[in-house]
C-alpha cells in the first residue's frame, strides 16, 4: 500500500501508478491503468473521467454520461455529488464512472451497485462503457498525474492558517523537555540561526513568533540532535521540523545526486504528505532547494521523472517510498535528515516492520538525524521509536493526548436513527466549512449523497476514492464550492485547512486518540473552533470515561448523561493520563524532565 487508511472496510482499491504505463499528456488528467503498488479489490469511489475529478455525477440530457450520485445546487465540475447537468466545464461530452453514493436515473428500478444502490438507465450498453469497471476479476485503476504546483507567490503564501486571537495564550502552555545537554529554546525567529531566505519566507507565511513546539524543536534540530516531540494538534509541528531542516541544507550545501535525497519526510496519509509538500515549497521559496513528493494513487513514472530532475527534500507515504526503494530508484547514502510525522501511527501495530525496513536500509547514511513528531507517543511506541534514535531530546507541549482548549466541544446524546435529522438541524444553522466524520466509507458516500439531495453541496473523502477524486474533493472544500465534506479516518490526522469552522463526529471513533485528532482539524494556531459529537449510548459507552477526562482537561462542560455513563469519569475507556498518551519520557531517571530554558534575548549563537 502507498498509504495506510485504516478504515473499517474489506480489501480496498486505491489509485496507483504504473512504471511501465504510458503517461498522460496533461497534468491532472486521468486515464485507466493498473496499479503497481497497492492491493486490488473493490472500490466504492467513482466519479467522472477526464475533467470532473472527485465529483459524483448524475446523468445529462443527451444520454452520453452516467453519473455516480447526487449533487445539488451547483453546475460546475468539482468534488461534490452532482445531479443532472447539461455540460461539463469545457463543453466536451465525457462519460463518468460510477460513484460511491446512491445513483438514480429515470428509467428502471434500481440495482445494487459497487458503492450503493444504482438506478440504471434504459440503455445499459451505453452507460457501462467506462474506464472504472471490473474486468476478469481485476479492477482497472486511474493513471493520475497531479496538476503542477503553483509558483505564484501570492497563492503559495496564502495557503496556510494564520494565527488566531488566542495565539498569545500559547506562551502559557507548559513545555517539558528531557535529555542530555538540551539546547536552549528560542524566543523568536531572529535567534534561530536560520538562513535569511528561510527567515524571510517564514515571515511571508504569517509567522510572527514561534509556537512552543517551534521554540524548543528548532534549536534542537539546528544543534544536530535527534528528537521525539509530542504536541497537541494544530500547534505548528510541520514548521517546527521543515524550517530548521531547509535552513541547514542551505547552510551546508552538498552535491545533489539523482535518487539520493538529502532529507526524507514520511507521512502516513497522502493528504498529509501533500500538505507537507506545500509547506516545504513555501518555506523554500526562491531558494535552489528542490522539493519532491511521492505517494500512492498517482503515476509512478511521473513521480520518478520529477525525482530524476533533482531532489533535496523528499516527502513520501511509506508504501510508495518503499516501492521506489525496492526498485532501487531511491537510496539513502546522502540522507542527512529522516522525519516521521504522525510517528505514533506509522510505528503502530502492523506498520512497524515497514518502517524498520526503511529506517535500517543498507544504504542509510549512519550519521543522519532522526526526528519524530506526533500528538501522542504511548509508552510502547516510545520504546520502538527509541530503537531508531540516538541520545535524543524528548519534548512534550501542553497536555499530551489532550484536546485544544480553543475548540468548543459539544456532546449530544443521539441514537443511530436520529443522527441524520440532528445533523440537518446543525447544518441549517451554519454549514460552511463543516467536516463530518463517519466510521465507514460506504457511510461517507451515503451521507454525502443524502445531504446533496437536500440542500447542502457536499463531497466526500475516503480511502476507496480515486486519488484524483480525493484531491479534487479537498480543493472544492478549500475553495468553498463544497460547503460540507464527509470524511473517514483518512482525514483525521494532520490536515490543515483554513476554512474548517466546525467538526461533527456523526459516528464516534473507536478510541479517544482518534477523537482528539478529529476535533483537532479546527481551532488551530490560536483560532477558535467548534466540535459537535453524536454520542450513542448503545454503541459508544466505552468512550465515556476518557471523553469526560478530555472535556474536563480542556475546560469544557460535561453533560449529565455522559457523566452518568462514565460513572463520574475515568472508568469507561480506561482512564486518561499523560502516561497513557505518552507524556512521560520512558527512559526514566537518567533523563530528568525539566521546564524548557530559553536563550537570553541578546545571546548570539555560535
Amino acid at each position: 500500500m502507498s498509504d495506510w487508511d485504516d478504515e473499517p472496510s474489506a480489501q480496498t482499491s486505491r489509485g496507483g501508478g504504473d512504471w511501465d504505463g504510458a503517461a498522460s499528456n496533461k497534468p491532472g488528467e486521468e486515464v485507466s491503468e493498473w496499479s503497481d503498488d497497492e492491493h486490488k479489490g473493490k472500490s466504492f469511489g467513482g466519479g467522472g473521467r477526464g475533467g470532473d475529478g472527485a465529483g459524483y455525477r448524475g446523468g445529462n440530457r443527451d444520454g452520453d454520461r452516467d453519473g455516480g450520485g447526487f449533487r445539488g445546487g451547483r453546475h460546475e465540475g468539482g468534488g461534490g455529488f452532482r445531479g443532472r447537468r447539461d455540460d461539463n466545464e469545457d463543453g466536451e461530452e465525457r462519460r463518468g464512472g460510477r460513484g460511491g453514493g446512491f445513483n438514480r436515473e429515470r428509467g428502471e428500478r434500481g440495482e445494487k451497485g459497487e458503492g450503493g444502490f444504482e438506478r440504471r438507465r434504459r440503455n445499459d450498453d451505453d452507460v457501462n462503457n467506462n474506464n472504472d469497471i471490473i474486468e476478469d476479476g481485476e479492477k482497472k485503476r486511474e493513471f493520475y498525474i497531479p496538476p503542477e504546483p503553483t509558483n505564484d507567490a501570492t497563492e503559495i503564501f496564502s495557503s496556510g492558517i494564520t494565527s488566531g486571537i488566542n495565539f498569545s495564550k500559547y506562551d502559557n502552555i507548559p513545555v517539558k523537555v528531557s535529555g542530555e545537554n538540551v539546547p536552549k529554546a528560542i524566543r523568536n525567529f531572529e535567534h534561530a540561526q536560520l538562513r535569511d531566505i528561510i527567515r524571510e519566507n517564514v515571515t511571508k507565511s504569517g509567522y510572527k513568533v514561534p509556537t512552543p513546539i517551534q521554540k524548543v524543536s528548532i534549536p534542537v534540530i539546528v544543534a544536530g540532535r535527534d528528537l521525539m516531540a509530542c504536541a497537541q494538534t494544530g500547534s505548528g509541528k510541520t514548521a517546527a521540523f521543515l524550517v530548521p531542516i531547509l535552513s541547514k541544507l542551505l547552510d551546508d550545501p552538498q552535491d545533489l545526486e539523482i535518487g539520493k535525497p538529502q532529507a526524507v519526510i514520511v507521512s502516513p496519509t497522502r493528504e498529509l504528505a501533500i500538505q507537507i509538500f506545500s509547506e516545504a515549497r513555501k518555506f523554500a521559496f526562491e531558494s535552489y532547494l528542490k522539493i519532491n513528493i511521492v505517494y500512492g494513487g498517482t503515476s509512478f513514472k511521473h513521480q520518478n521523472e520529477c525525482i530524476t530532475k533533482g531532489c533535496h527534500v523528499l516527502i513520501a507515504t511509506p508504501g510508495r517510498l518503499l516501492d521506489f526503494v525496492d526498485r532501487a530508484f531511491i537510496t539513502f547514502e546522502d540522507t542527512r535528515f529522516v522525519v516521521l510525522d504522525e510517528a505514533d501511527r506509522m510505528l503502530d501495530m502492523g506498520f512497524s516492520e515497514s518502517m524498520r525496513k526503511f529506517m535500517t536500509h543498507p544504504t542509510m547514511r549512519p550519521e543522519h538525524q532522526t526526528l519524530m513528531f506526533s500528538a501522542t507517543f504511548p509508552e510502547e511506541i516510545q520504546r520502538l521509536a527509541g530503537e531508531f534514535l540516538n541520545n535524543y531530546v524528548f519534548v512534550t507541549i501542553g497536555v499530551v493526548g489532550g484536546a485544544c482548549s480553543d475548540v468548543q466541544q459539544t456532546i449530544y446524546e443521539v441514537n443511530k436513527f436520529a443522527k441524520r435529522s440532528k445533523l440537518m438541524e446543525i447544518l441549517r444553522e451554519q454549514a460552511d466549512g463543516t467536516i463530518v466524520f463517519v466510521e465507514t466509507k460506504r457511510g461517507a458516500d451515503f451521507l454525502a449523497s443524502f445531504l446533496s439531495e437536500t440542500e447542502f453541496p457536499t463531497t466526500s473523502i475516503h480511502g476507496d476514492r480515486l486519488q484524483s477524486q480525493r484531491e479534487q474533493a479537498l480543493r472544492d472544500f478549500k475553495n468553498g464550492s463544497m460547503k460540507v465534506i464527509i470524511a473517514t479516518s483518512v482525514a483525521a490526522r494532520g490536515l490543515d485547512i483554513k476554512n474548517i469552522n466546525h467538526v461533527v463526529n456523526f459516528d464516534m471513533p473507536n478510541n479517544i486518540d482518534d477523537y482528539v485528532h478529529r476535533i483537532g482539524r479546527t481551532g488551530r494556531v490560536g483560532n477558535n473552533g467548534r466540535a459537535t459529537s453524536f454520542f450513542d449510548p448503545d454503541h459508544d459507552q466505552a468512550l465515556a470515561g476518557d471523553l469526560i477526562k478530555i472535556l474536563e482537561g480542556s475546560g469544557q462542560t460535561v453533560p449529565e448523561f455522559l457523566r452518568d455513563l462514565g460513572g463520574g469519569g475515568g472508568g469507561g475507556g480506561g482512564g486518561y493520563s499523560n502516561k497513557k498518551f505518552g507524556g512521560v519520557d520512558v527512559r526514566g531517571r537518567g533523563n530528568a524532565v525539566a521546564e524548557a530554558t530559553y536563550a537570553e534575548a541578546d545571546e548570539e549563537w555560535d
